[in-house]
């Protein structure tokens, strides 16, 4: 009786080990989610606050996020005016 016990511990172990590996994200899949993570404050989250953002660090992120937006403006009006005469962007 304990080995049929034994063995059905160890076919559900497998497949739930099996399972936590099978979710297809790449080493640049990862990555990519941390830098979006970094943008978007994530990295200021500390364990009392999870999953907000510490209040100490909230001008912090607040201020990032601005310079972000702001280099997104910029990018966008150097984007438009690198454009050809007459070209509709």
């Amino acid at each position: 009786m304990k080995k049929i016990a034994f063995a059905a511990l160890s076919v559900v172990v497998l497949a739930a080990s099996s399972s936590a590996f099978a979710q297809g994200k790449t080493r640049a899949d990862v990555y990519q989610e941390l830098i979006e993570a970094q943008q978007n404050g994530l990295n200021y989250v500390t364990d009392a606050s999870y999953p907000d953002v510490s209040p100490v660090f909230a001008q912090q992120v607040e201020h990032h996020k601005l310079a972000l937006a702001a280099e997104a403006v910029a990018a966008s009006h150097v984007a438009n005016s690198d454009a050809p005469e007459g070209s509709i962007n």
